[in-house]
């Protein structure tokens, strides 16, 4: 590995990823990057490792090694490894019904919405009719009834809408009903995955974190809005009453205007907080067996394996965008959203962050950034960079991304 290049772009670069480190640079001077990090691991080694610009506009304090950025709903990534360690545990059939675990789930409609469904977006319940404010979420219990109580928007697995916030709420619950310990997600997460992994990410930020090594975000412009997002969606946005709207109350949750981000306090569909290095290192695992993990290869597999689309199809009612896929809690790679092959499975958030696992090339692959970008299609210093990354590998054309 060598160090990179300039005063404010550091970090380690493998011997034959020199066109990832030139990427990440051409992103500051071509791509309106104002702070960031990407990291990749192949086959188990790291060989991208970056950061560097600022992680407060206002200040222009440096973005460092240790700097770490809320990834919005590159959570659910996070969040559905959870699921799979239960899974690989015995704890959790992705066939079953969620009321064989959560029997209270099957008021309103529910009895019949498999955990698949729910994991997929399929079960109507991408919205709560009880306000999300910091105090229901902070009550676990409370939150159980509430979620309990929601009926679904229409007949459970015949359409899709992304539930943007519900999702991770409703897994939490799932685990702590299968978990032994009843740990919720982001303590699961914690003890699970990122202490036996040394990550420095965390669905729920404890309060020792000094906002120091917190990045500041940066959001982009209506103007900017209106020219990244797809009409219809961008319209959407400025409407209180559409799908997308309502799915993503509770989304302001994880900001803390005095503190940054939020401590103690869990947003699993879309509020971690972490590195780069963090996130691609625990996709990595996930990318070549999950031996560190205990994850089963049955596990893996269904991972891998193509999305089920409900009987609609993948037309989703919340982001008017059809061809978007999601399997078991994570995202497919498709047309709309292209990353590594077609066996990988990932997440990407608002903004432009994203991180992965692509069993077929066996890498793990993270990017987060500072400054918000409007792409839903792949943010393009995300693109640039991963398109950098699998020219590089060998035989780089039957690995490179579609």
């Amino acid at each position: 590995m060598a160090v990179a290049v300039s005063h404010s772009i550091q970090g380690e670069i493998g011997r034959r990823f020199g066109a990832v480190r030139e990427t990440f640079i051409e992103n500051f001077a071509r791509r309106g990057e104002l702070g960031g990090a990407c990291c990749a691991y192949h086959r188990g080694e790291k060989v991208a490792d970056l950061w560097g610009g600022v992680r407060n506009k206002q200040t222009g304090e440096p973005w460092d090694q240790d700097t770490m950025v809320i990834v919005y709903s590159a959570t659910k990534g996070l969040a559905a490894m959870t699921l799979a360690i239960a899974h690989s545990r015995g704890w959790l059939d992705y066939e079953e019904r969620v009321c064989t675990y959560w029997p209270e789930f099957a008021q309103q409609g529910k009895a019949r919405i498999t955990v698949r469904q729910l994991l997929a977006h399929q079960a109507g319940l991408y919205v709560l009719d009880e306000p999300v404010d910091r105090r229901l979420v902070s009550d676990l219990d409370r939150l159980a009834g509430v979620l309990a109580r929601q009926r679904p928007a229409w007949e459970p697995g015949t359409r899709q809408a992304y539930h943007a916030i519900t999702l991770g709420f409703y897994e939490s619950e799932l685990l702590r009903r299968i978990d032994p310990r009843h740990r919720s997600l982001g303590q699961f997460f914690q003890d699970e995955i990122a202490s036996p992994l040394g990550l420095d990410v965390f669905i729920r930020l404890p309060e020792h974190i000094p906002n120091s090594r917190l990045a500041v975000i940066t959001r982009p412009s209506w103007v900017d809005i209106l020219h990244g997002f797809p009409l219809r969606l961008a319209l959407d946005t400025m409407n209180p009453r559409s799908k997308i709207v309502r799915a993503l109350r509770g989304s302001e949750l994880p900001h803390d205007e005095r503190r940054v981000y939020a401590r103690d306090l869990e947003v699993p569909s879309g509020g971690a907080v972490g590195t780069a290095q963090a996130i691609a290192r625990a996709y990595s695992v996930f990318a070549t067996g999950g031996r560190e993990l205990g994850l089963r290869p049955e596990t893996l597999e269904l991972l891998a394996a193509p999305a089920v689309p409900p009987t609609r199809g993948f037309y989703d009612e919340c982001m008017k965008t059809d061809g978007i896929q999601f399997s078991l809690g994570f995202m497919k790679p498709t047309p709309v959203l292209p990353f590594g092959s077609g066996s990988s499975f990932g997440s990407p958030g608002a903004g432009g962050a994203l991180g992965f696992a692509d069993p077929t090339a066996g890498v793990g692959y993270a990017y987060v950034t500072s400054k918000m970008g409007t792409r839903l299609s792949g943010d393009p210093r995300d693109v640039a960079l991963r398109n950098a990354l699998y020219s590089a590998l060998p035989m780089a054309s039957s690995t490179r991304p579609s």
